[in-house]
């Protein structure tokens, strides 16, 4: 038996086939988009003719070894983490994900499973090792065998809505934070990604105006770590359509306009014992089985028992995370812009390690008794290497019994000793601190690591090499 055909053969997939079947049935859906997630949070993949769905269903698609990394040439023209010559990949649905979608009917989506081809000579068949969604699956079965525990997670997706002005980019609403008015002014907007996204399965909870132009934040409930993946990448590509729609673009980049706030993707995490899917309140009719639940019930096991601060499973979780910080940091600003967002100081985002109660400065917040908030990603985060570095962190400190330390009440902004302990404050110092942590690295199990390490160093390489206008304002007039 190879991972596909135990993958083929899992209990209830048959069920879930013939289920999405219905809904193509019965809602005429045309065309399909199997679909999966690149390491630097891509979405690729390929589309087939509804009519053809039990057969792609159990044979899956081809693609390249090397979409996984965008399919990109590095500055020197070499393709990223695989070569030509590698063999082809395929990415077979996984129909509990399958999902119509809502701004045209006749459309669906499933995400898809990744695995070695069946006719390779070594491994045949095998889950591909650079899927990010398969190996977060992999790392949140681990987990649960391990500790008996369940880690969850919810994302808070901050980006901007900007609208041509000429050549410019700028935001389509005022820089003021929280103000109604502003809101207002993304009303339509706002009510379409809402729509859209109940559609799709996401339990919107709550949303505001931001403080950088155009900026909103529109949350979706907390779940387990690959459903909440998928949701913020569903998420993303709803915002890409809507911007379609009102002629708007939909900006994910971390930090488009200095002397404002960058978008940041906070995460907050809490351990569970216990609890089972529920289906969503008012659940659509036009998604698979597996998209409009969630985990409901159990036992948090943060707050304790006696309602008087954090648990020791709290406090060994908080350890862990800052024990791997700067590797973390890696995985949660994986962009050369996105350390913009930092150096940008006072805005919001931090950039020194610690912890407290309520305090933003801090890389690792209390927001409230049952969960804690990791402040150092941000929008362009690919949520499946994040999650799978939370996990592996989290793991560490439960495992190990890792202290948290004191938390702080300084402003690390200001702070001359927090402001020692920094974060890595650029792409390579993180990616130098990522190839250091044999434990974070080991989160993105075989080739995932190579084939991101080797996107991200290219990346890091080409930002080096390039001149920019600013190399001309500082340089231009220098000597004599």
């Amino acid at each position: 038996m190879t991972g596909i055909d135990d993958f083929l053969n899992r209990q209830g997939r048959a069920d879930d086939v013939a289920h999405a079947r219905k809904l193509i049935d019965t809602f005429e859906i045309e065309y399909i988009y199997v679909q999966y997630v690149t390491v630097t949070g891509r979405v690729v993949g390929k589309g087939m003719p509804a009519a053809h769905w039990e057969r792609v269903a159990e044979r899956g698609v081809q693609l390249v070894y090397g979409s996984t990394a965008n399919v990109a040439a590095g500055r020197t023209g070499r393709y990223l983490g695989y070569g030509p010559e590698a063999s082809e990949l395929v990415a077979v649905p996984e129909p509990d994900t399958f999902a119509r979608l809502p701004w045209d009917g006749r459309v669906a989506r499933v995400f898809a499973r990744l695995f070695r081809n069946r006719e390779e000579e070594h491994e045949p068949g095998a889950p591909l090792t650079s899927d990010c969604r398969g190996n977060l699956a992999r790392m949140t079965a681990g987990f649960a065998d391990r500790h008996g525990l369940e880690l969850r997670i919810g994302t808070e997706p901050e980006m901007m809505w900007l609208r041509r002005d000429g050549a410019e980019l700028v935001g389509a609403s005022k820089p003021y934070c929280y103000h109604i008015d502003q809101f207002e002014e993304l009303r339509d907007v706002m009510l379409r990604v809402l729509r859209y996204a109940r559609e799709m399965g996401l339990d919107m909870i709550q949303g505001d105006h931001e403080d950088a132009p155009g900026q909103l934040e529109l949350n979706f409930a907390f779940d387990e770590p690959l459903r909440n993946a998928d949701r913020l990448i569903t998420y993303r590509q709803i915002c890409r359509q809507v911007a379609r729609e009102f002629d708007l673009v939909a900006c994910f980049m971390t930090k488009p306009f200095m002397g404002l706030s960058a978008s940041g993707c906070h995460h907050n995490f809490s351990l569970w014992s216990g609890g089972e899917d529920a289906p969503m309140a008012d659940a659509p009719d036009a998604v698979g089985r597996n998209v409009a639940a969630y985990r409901r019930g159990g036992r948090n096991l943060f707050p304790r028992a006696d309602g008087a601060g954090l648990s020791e499973e709290a406090l060994h979780s908080i350890g862990g995370v800052l024990a791997h910080l700067p590797a973390l940091t890696a995985l949660a600003a994986s962009t050369v812009n996105s350390y913009r967002r930092m150096w940008d100081s006072g805005l919001w985002a931090p950039f020194t390690r610690g912890w407290g109660h309520q305090n933003r400065t801090c890389a690792l917040r209390v927001s409230a008794p049952d969960r804690i908030e990791y402040r150092a990603a941000d929008s362009m985060v690919n949520p499946y290497l994040m999650a799978a570095g939370l996990l592996a962190a989290v793991g560490d400190g439960l495992r190990a019994k890792l202290p948290a330390g004191e938390p702080t009440t300084a402003n690390t902004y200001e702070s001359d000793a927090a402001r020692a302990d920094r974060l890595p404050m650029n792409l390579g110092e993180a990616l130098a601190a990522l190839h250091d942590d044999a434990l974070v690295r080991s989160a993105l199990h075989g080739d995932l690591y190579s084939v991101f390490r080797d996107h991200k160093q290219d990346e890091w390489e080409r930002f080096l090499a390039t001149t920019t206008s600013w190399d001309f304002d500082a340089y231009l007039d220098y000597v004599p």
